[in-house]
């Protein structure tokens, strides 16, 4: 190991990519030092009892597949330090109005299994070869844009994946069933369905649901940051919690660096007086995208779901075929706001008897809105649950309800209740948030954030190659 050619870093911020950074560059001989303004460490990967004493809930994320993904964190001795992941017996359920779902099983047989008819067919045609190929485009995916170690594996997925998803699934499906199977797995990406390159979001989490699983961590996703942060202080890291930093002109010193796991935004507000004028206006430019309503649920019972065999499944997609989907989707760009939303839902406490009292159960779940909103999604939400579990109601304890200005209360990065670090349209999703991606004009200073590839998720890839950048003297 080369000696670094600084002895001391700052970072700002201690979510996922904040932490990701402090330990490669402690790993590397630093003396690193982690600054966050909150009370407790993790940002999107934070867990707390929201809504009864007892009810463990996820405040953001809380479903991994990039976690497990991550060739950063896959290289950490975090089971050591805590970290127990833990794998529903199906990945993901989509359920239908007739009772029926298709599940994403970590065998693609099984999948094809529940997807049925000539789709099924289709479906492994499509996988298949490119979760043969995981372990090739995995790395590549999870990095910067460069040119590929293995140009024909990565062509095969590139040629799909930069396809819209609405292209892709009327082209390779033939029932709306799959086609709205597909798309449910895309949404993650909070675009419209027809934007290009939207159906490569769907692509990487099918394949990562069939090579390693969209798992939990035993606990809470709070387990991820304690792990990160008992390995960096393992490594002789710092992490002062409660500090907000008001400057940069703090931080930046002789023989020191500054790593910030933060948005534009939140860059500009510390260090804005570091630029020019250039910098400044691309960082303003920086488009957030759309936010999300967030709502979590104490419950006296496990979700009574008419197709039964969503209670195998840790995420549960509702918004039955590809047309409602699509329409829920494109509503938030246009200041809409969809009656009938496509709602992400999590039931990890069917599988962590951590996460709720005996016999009791706890769940999470979205709907993306648009920024900033102050709508209400409340009732909607649950209308859909309700529509494919009826009694669901009934079930409810206690709950807390976070639209977008409360998830940002929580997290200042979650501008207008953004989780993905800026939207990840195909003109931002490879320089984010500009062309110099880590490094700013001011020497010394590297932005970590998901705002830099490769982008939203919980996998701290941005942070460890913002890491990479400082060590190796990238300006």
């Amino acid at each position: 190991m080369n000696s670094p050619r600084f002895k001391h870093a700052a970072i700002v911020g201690s979510g996922p990519n904040g932490l990701a950074a402090a330990v490669e560059l402690a790993r590397n001989g630093v003396s690193v030092r982690v600054i966050e303004a909150e009370e407790t460490i993790g940002g999107g990967t934070r867990s707390g009892e929201l809504t009864l004493p007892g009810f463990v809930h996820d405040i953001c994320s809380a479903i991994h597949p990039m976690a497990i993904a991550s060739p950063f964190f896959r290289a950490l001795p975090l089971a050591a330090h805590g970290l127990d992941w833990i794998e529903p017996p199906a990945q993901l359920a989509h359920p239908f109005d007739d009772g029926t779902a298709i599940l994403l099983e970590r065998s693609i047989d099984e999948t094809c299994e529940t997807i049925g008819g000539q789709d099924a067919a289709a479906y492994r045609r499509l996988m298949q070869p490119l979760v043969d190929d995981w372990e090739y485009i995995a790395p590549e995916v999870l990095r910067p844009l460069r040119f590929p170690r293995h140009p024909f594996k990565l062509a095969r997925f590139g040629v799909s994946a930069m396809r819209s998803v609405q292209g892709l699934a009327k082209s390779v499906f033939a029932d709306e069933r799959a086609q709205g199977f597909f798309a449910g797995i895309a949404a993650h990406s909070m675009l419209s369905l027809e934007k290009t390159g939207s159906a490569s979001f769907g692509l990487v989490l099918a394949m990562a649901g069939h090579a390693a699983g969209w798992q939990i961590p035993r606990g809470g996703s709070q387990k991820i940051a304690d792990a990160l942060s008992s390995y960096l202080r393992s490594l002789g890291g710092e992490i002062i919690t409660g500090s907000r930093v008001e400057t940069i002109d703090d931080l930046l010193a002789p023989e020191s660096v500054a790593l910030c796991d933060l948005t534009p935004r939140g860059l500009l507000k510390i260090a804005g007086h570091k630029f020019p004028e250039n910098y400044r206006l691309k960082l303003e430019s920086f488009r957030v995208g759309d936010g999300v309503f967030k709502i979590d649920w104490a419950l006296n019972a496990p979700i009574p779901w008419k197709a039964k065999e969503c209670a195998r499944a840790g995420t549960v997609h509702l918004g039955g075929a590809f047309s409602e989907i699509a329409e829920s989707e494109a509503a938030p760009s246009k200041g809409e706001h969809p009656a009938k939303p496509f709602v992400l839902l999590a039931q990890p406490s069917l599988f962590d008897a951590s996460r709720a009292p005996a016999g009791k159960h706890t769940a999470w779940a979205y709907c993306h809105v648009p920024n900033g909103s102050t709508f209400d999604m409340t009732e909607r939400i649950e209308n859909q649950i309700e529509r494919f579990a009826p009694g669901f109601r009934d079930c409810i304890i206690a709950k807390k309800v976070s639209p977008p200005a409360e998830l940002e209360r929580h997290n200042a990065n979650l501008i207008g209740g953004n989780i993905s670090g800026g939207s990840q349209e195909i003109r931002q999703l490879f320089l984010r948030p500009t062309a110099r991606l880590y490094t700013t004009p001011a020497k010394g200073l590297y932005i970590c954030s998901s705002s830099t590839p490769p982008g939203g998720g919980v996998h701290g890839m941005c942070g460890y190659f913002a890491a990479r950048a400082a060590l190796e003297g990238i300006e």
